[in-house]
Order: C-alpha cells, then sequence, then structure tokens
C-alpha cells in the first residue's frame, strides 16, 4: 500500500507552516550567530533534554558550572528535531537561557504519527515503554496491539500493566484476565497494580518497574497514568484527571513529553495521552512485523499475493486452527489493515 497522499490545501497548509517556521529559524540563528561572535556564550556542555515548548527545550545540565541545573535553550536552526530524553551539547547564554548546539546519538526514539501521516518524535533513550490500562475505561485488544506494533517496530521492550486492579468485578474480571492472559502466553511482560491503594506512595509493582531505568509511560487517556507518576513524584505538580461519567472516556492531562528523575533512581518519560494510535502510515509488512506471532508465519501462505483477510490457504488463518494464534489477535490485525486502506482511500479522494 503507497503511503497517505495528501489533498492540494493539506499540501499548501504544509509548506505555508514550513515556510515559517524556516523563517524563524533563519533569524534564531542569525541571532544565536551573533551572540556567538560576540563571545556571549559559555563554554559547550553536555545536557539531557527533559522538555520540549515549541521552539525551546528544557535542559538540564550535567556538567560544568551550572551541572543540575535546568535552562530554557533556543535550538540552533541545523538540528534535526529534538525530544525528550534527547542527550545535547549546549552552551550557555545571557539571561539565564542557552542554546543547544549538537545532539549525542540516539539509541531509540519512540515515535507516533500526525494529522498528515509524518512521523512525530516524542521520547528518545527509552529502556522500556509502560503500557497502562485499566478495567475502566475498558481495554480492548486492538488499542494494545496498537500500541505493541509501533513498538516492535521501534525494537523498545513494553510492559503491560493493569493499574486500578481494585476495580475488577464480577463482570469484567473474567474478560480482563483473559486479554492479559493472551499477552503474558506471547512473552510480554504483565503486571498488576492500583496506585490508589498505598496512600500516595508508589505500589512495590511499580517501584520494581521504574527503578534504574528511563521509562515511558504511554496510555489512553483516564487509566491513572498521571496518578501513577503522582505516587512516585509527589512533589511535582502533575495535574491528575478524571474519567468523565457520562462517556467513560479519559480527560487529557499531560499537555507536552517531559522527563522526572525518580528518588528511587532512574528516569521517566510522561508522553501525552492519546486515545488511538495511528499506525496507516506504516506497510502491511511493518504490521505484520508488529505481531509476534504472526511474523513467524508470514511466507508460508499457499499464495505469494497472500492479503490475509480470509484468502484460500493463509497461514494466518492456519495458525488460528492450530490455536498458534487467536482469534482476537487476528481480528486485530485486520481491523489495523483495513484502517490502513480506509485512510489511504480518503488521502487518495482528497486529491
Amino acid at each position: 500500500m503507497a503511503k497517505r497522499r495528501l489533498n492540494k490545501q493539506q499540501q499548501f497548509r504544509i509548506r505555508k507552516v514550513q515556510e515559517e517556521r524556516a523563517a524563524r529559524a533563519a533569524r534564531k540563528e542569525k541571532k544565536v550567530q551573533a551572540q556567538a561572535e560576540a563571545g556571549e556564550l559559555g563554554p559547550e556542555q553536555e545536557g539531557l533534554v527533559i522538555a520540549h515548548y515549541g521552539q525551546q527545550l528544557d535542559v538540564e545540565a550535567l556538567e560544568g558550572e551550572h551541572e543540575g541545573e535546568v535552562v530554557r535553550c533556543f535550538v540552533r536552526a541545523n538540528i534535526d528535531s529534538l525530544v525528550t530524553g534527547d542527550r545535547v551539547v549546549w552552551r550557555p547564554g545571557k539571561s539565564e537561557t542557552g542554546v543547544v548546539v549538537a545532539r549525542g546519538e540516539r539509541e531509540n526514539v519512540l515515535k507516533r504519527p500526525d494529522n498528515f501521516g509524518a512521523l512525530k518524535p516524542v521520547a528518545a533513550n527509552i529502556d522500556h515503554i509502560i503500557l497502562v490500562i485499566a478495567p475502566e475505561p475498558e481495554p480492548h485488544d486492538n488499542l494494545i496491539d496498537r500500541y505493541l506494533v509501533a513498538a516492535e517496530n521501534t525494537g523498545i521492550p513494553v510492559v503491560i500493566l493493569l493499574n486500578k486492579s481494585d476495580l475488577l468485578t464480577e463482570r469484567n474480571r473474567a474478560s480482563v484476565e483473559a486479554l492479559l492472559g493472551r499477552y503474558s502466553a506471547l512473552g510480554y511482560n504483565v503486571v498488576r497494580t492500583s496506585a490508589v491503594q498505598f496512600s500516595g506512595a508508589p505500589s512495590p509493582e511499580v517501584e520494581a518497574l521504574v527503578k534504574g531505568k528511563t521509562s515511558a509511560f504511554v496510555g489512553q487517556s483516564g487509566v491513572g497514568k498521571s496518578s501513577i507518576i503522582q505516587t512516585l513524584m509527589p512533589d511535582e505538580a502533575i495535574r491528575v484527571g478524571a474519567v468523565s461519567e457520562s462517556t467513560g472516556k479519559g480527560v487529557h492531562t499531560t499537555t507536552t513529553a517531559r522527563l522526572f528523575h525518580l528518588p528511587m533512581g532512574g528516569d521517566l518519560i510522561d508522553s501525552p495521552g492519546i486515545r488511538e494510535f495511528g499506525l496507516w502510515h506504516m506497510t502491511p509488512q511493518e504490521i505484520e512485523y508488529g505481531f509476534r506471532e504472526i511474523r513467524k508465519v508470514i511466507g508460508y501462505c499457499k499464495f505469494r499475493n497472500c492479503r490475509h483477510m480470509g484468502d484460500p490457504g493463509c497461514a494466518i488463518d492456519a495458525a488460528v486452527a492450530e490455536g498458534s494464534l487467536s482469534p482476537e489477535r487476528r481480528q486485530s490485525f485486520h481491523r489495523i489493515l483495513q484502517d490502513m486502506a480506509e485512510q489511504q482511500a480518503r488521502g487518495l479522494k482528497g486529491q
């Protein structure tokens, strides 16, 4: 499948935004160059991006006289997009500000697509992604699988964390346990906890997950990500959202990815809450790779051009029949492929 194409109006908007950004970057670069030539910038030193605000960053100094301080920095125009978790080289300037002059090598980067199909980096240098779900709002295979497909294609390990386990009832316990069992059988680390049961202190399960690691929390709004972070960082002013009683959907509470240092050791990156994780920018081959049990049978279909949508001799259907692939995961796989096709068809019609 081809990647999503944009209509002329969308292309014009994107071009205008790019031109405006380029103009701002040129003005900023000229100002930075003038400061450097005037000797107004200090020596180069290492730093860590802990938050991103449009054209500016919060950088924590890792050495020198500013070590441990957080400095609001501009970015030189010739540097690619920076995200929370990036290691950088920066120079202090006037008025308690600085300039980022280089980006270090990344071990990995977590990305998600924007509304136009372009990949937007969210966070970098992550040890593992903690995917938070809860009995309410009700978790579904398809939502979880979208995160897992994205993570599998970046090579970042995933932990599935069931929060609010105290909300398990006779009505929902069987379905939630069955869902978790499917992912445990695939080798995913599944952990259960309840942030509200420890009187504001971090649960032992969560503390063991984050200690000594850089963790990124993702998941549907309303599952309690901010509440968990509040227990890990009680001194931080983190807004805690509530689930709408009328819709059962979460209310967004985080506006930018931010890195926190944890008292028990390790770092935590909280990313913006998103209800759906679109994958239509990916190829069918990347979707196949994102399903661990499906990737094993690709290439074994009867026909080389098998679409894996009920075609005769499909190896995926054979895997379901023999029990190595659950019907729920196959349905989720089909839905993702269908969503991709529909999104791309809408993009083509807009030409």
